[in-house]
């Protein structure tokens, strides 16, 4: 029976190109999407790939959602934890609401997805947890203190939950994007990014093809022995 994996922020962008990447090593995907229907609907009629909407920032709602998940297509067995806002500012304009958007979004989604699966996956002794990170977890960014805080700590809670999991047959590995052309980065004002596709030593930005490729890597069947990981994908930008 096919591994069910379920790719949070799967319908466009990069979890787009990692709901694809899976489905296409044969896997059965589900796609999680936080609020745009039309883009969804759309995502579902062009892949067959079924996309299912909960706030992956709510704790019960993943709850639910991945119970519902599990009813209709099967106990899961990967989940790439792909989903993630942005709310920049610096510190001295930043207000509460946008840290507590971006760190309830982006780092409490991975507690909340993980707890919902890892006891499924400890009693079938498998599983894969990928955690999408950022090169701006790794190095900072100005004007990021939010997102680059529940990066940083995505790569944390990756080393710790390896350590909880290795013994069950449970894999846990980040992958750390760099600056990738889609929707997010082309928001970017064209000066800022220009300086940074500069700091690139490939001399470009990355296709969102190229992070689903790494994901894919991490949650075969023969990855087994790759856990506390993460993988860099960002053209050279930043050697961790």
């Amino acid at each position: 029976m096919a591994r069910v994996a379920i790719v949070t922020g799967g319908t466009r962008g990069i979890g787009r190109a990692i709901s694809l990447a899976l489905s296409n090593m044969g896997m059965t995907v589900v796609a999680n999407f936080g609020g745009d229907e039309e883009t969804a609907r759309l995502f579902t009629k062009d892949t067959g790939i079924r996309a299912f909407r909960w706030d992956i920032g709510d704790f019960e709602a993943v709850q639910a959602g991945v119970e519902l998940v599990e009813r209709e297509v099967g106990a899961v067995d990967v989940i790439v934890n792909n989903a993630g806002i942005t709310r920049d500012s610096t510190l001295l304009k930043q207000s509460y609401e946008q840290w507590r958007a971006v760190i309830d979004t982006n780092l409490g989604g991975c507690f909340n997805m993980a707890k919902a699966v890892f006891p499924g996956m400890r009693a079938r002794r498998w599983g894969r947890i990928v955690n999408i990170g950022s090169v701006n977890g790794q190095a900072g960014q100005y004007g990021q203190v939010n997102y680059a805080a529940a990066k940083s700590g995505i790569h944390g809670f990756t080393k710790a939950l390896a350590q909880e999991g290795a013994a069950f047959g449970i894999t846990v590995n980040a992958v750390a994007p760099g600056y990738v052309d889609t929707e997010m980065v082309a928001a970017v004002p064209a000066d800022v990014l220009d300086k940074i596709v500069a700091k690139i030593p490939i001399g470009r930005l990355g296709q969102a093809q190229e992070i689903a490729r790494g994901v894919a890597f991490l949650c075969a069947e023969d990855a087994g022995f790759i856990t506390g990981s993460t993988l860099s994908i960002n053209g050279g930008q930043h050697m961790y």
